[in-house]
């Protein structure tokens, strides 16, 4: 039996020809690094603006707004590029290119000398977290086939759970060590980014060796950038890819509000209510919100199955309903170092993989292979918009309205594709059944 006929299949995930488990074993590296940077940059935020900035806490949810504000921009103007440019070139060295872009800006963050410069870094991360995010949809799609793509999307919510966790557990607990051996509050903030800088780098060389080269379709060379791009575009037309495009305006902002307002309100609450330290307050932030990264970990595996088991739709549909609830629940929170918040975290962590899972398994159950990049860079520029708006809009609920308002905003949101999917789901067809009834 030959090597290819034995690595046809990745722990029961069927692969596409010319996979291996080398390829494998680094997608998933890959899933759990972006997910790690993504939900630090935001995480540590608290700590960057109050040890090492000194920016006032009445302004730190507007900053945190502007940031996200400038990172999707960036996001929303590259994302649909590195998709169809992969194409092209190649998934590897567009990821490849996205985690060094984002070592390079968490090197400079920490150094920046008022929030203008910051916003320029945070340019630089949006760049390369829009490749290296675009990039994960796409290989999953490109890796995985169709049968169990959900069996995939539950490993890889595995490994985000793993990446968050991470982030949270560990990262986060990096300053009180540093500091507990001397440091100052501002060099162990420097530290800890230099950490986490060198980290990306180091994946990004791994990529490098174990991500599949990629063979471009045939004719995909002599296609301008914003002709595929417009295709990605024009795909909207099939009920499927446009419900899986809403999708992902509600699943990402999911993850970005969590991490930016979630860890921003316990950390305040820390320090104005329960009279912590900064490091204390972000340590307890961290262990609170890494309690739904955890439930979100558990929750993969099941989330992966039931999308292969049931009809794709509904999979979402249910994901979405979860989002409501658990986001719109945070209003009723009083004490958010209580009992209640940690119920609603659970909730919240189920809500938040399950749309990413459900979403994405969607969209690359009906986006043909010829165009994948392309359709999968809109679909990420989607969740881009996604996390654009709820970022500016929940920056100035938090800070105008209620520090629940990032969160009731995204949960009506989630509350608006959920109708619409139950709209229009018996209008959506698999891709598979398509070809076969032409």
């Amino acid at each position: 039996m030959s090597d290819s006929r034995i690595e046809k299949k990745y722990l029961g995930i069927q692969l596409s020809e010319g996979v291996n488990s080398w390829h494998m074993s680094t997608f998933y590296l890959t899933c759990i690094a972006c997910i790690l940077l993504a939900t630090f940059i935001n995480a540590f935020q608290p700590f960057l603006f109050s040890e090492i900035m000194n920016i006032p806490k009445a302004e730190q949810g507007v900053v945190s707004g502007k940031l996200n504000f400038w990172g999707e921009m960036a996001i929303i103007f590259s994302v649909g590029i590195w998709g169809a440019l992969s194409d092209k070139i190649g998934r590897r060295t567009i990821i490849v290119i996205g985690f060094l872009l984002v070592a390079a800006a968490l090197y400079l963050y920490p150094q920046a000398k008022s929030v203008n410069e910051l916003i320029i870094y945070r340019i630089i991360y949006g760049l390369g977290i829009a490749a290296g995010t675009c990039m994960i949809v796409t290989l999953l799609a490109d890796y995985a086939k169709d049968i169990n793509r959900g069996k995939a999307a539950g490993l890889q919510g595995v490994c985000n759970g793993i990446g968050a966790v991470i982030a949270l557990f560990v990262l986060l607990r990096l300053p009180a060590v540093f500091q507990e051996q001397g440091m100052s509050a501002i060099d162990a903030g420097h530290k800890t980014y230099i950490i986490v800088a060198v980290f990306a780098v180091v994946v990004g060389l791994l990529s490098i060796r174990g991500l599949k080269a990629h063979q471009p379709a045939v004719n995909v060379h002599k296609q301008a950038i914003s002709t595929m791009m417009l295709d990605g575009i024009k795909a909207a037309r099939e009920p499927g890819i446009a419900l899986a495009y809403g999708a992902a305006f509600v699943s990402r902002a999911n993850l970005t509000i969590v991490g930016a307002f979630m860890t921003l309100w316990l950390s305040n609450y820390g320090t104005e209510e329960a009279g912590m330290s900064a490091a204390d307050a972000l340590k307890k932030a961290g262990i609170i919100v890494a309690i739904a990264q955890s439930v979100a970990l558990f929750g993969a595996p099941f989330f992966g199955i039931l999308t292969d088991k049931i009809n794709r739709v509904s999979a979402l549909l249910i994901a979405l309903c979860i989002t409501f609830i658990g986001y719109c629940s945070t209003y009723l929170v009083n004490d958010p170092f209580g009992g209640g918040m940690i119920v609603v975290v659970v909730i919240i962590g189920l809500s938040e993989i399950g749309a990413i899972i459900t979403s994405g398994v969607l969209i690359s159950q009906q986006t043909p292979k010829e165009k994948r990049g392309a359709v999968i860079g809109i679909f990420n520029l989607c969740g881009a918009i996604g996390i654009l708006v709820s970022s500016v809009v929940g920056g100035y609920l938090y800070d105008h309205w209620d520090h629940s308002g990032p969160f009731v905003f995204v949960g009506f949101c989630g509350l608006v594709v959920f109708v619409w999917g139950l709209i229009v789901r018996h209008k959506i067809i698999p891709l598979n059944e398509q070809v076969i009834a032409k």
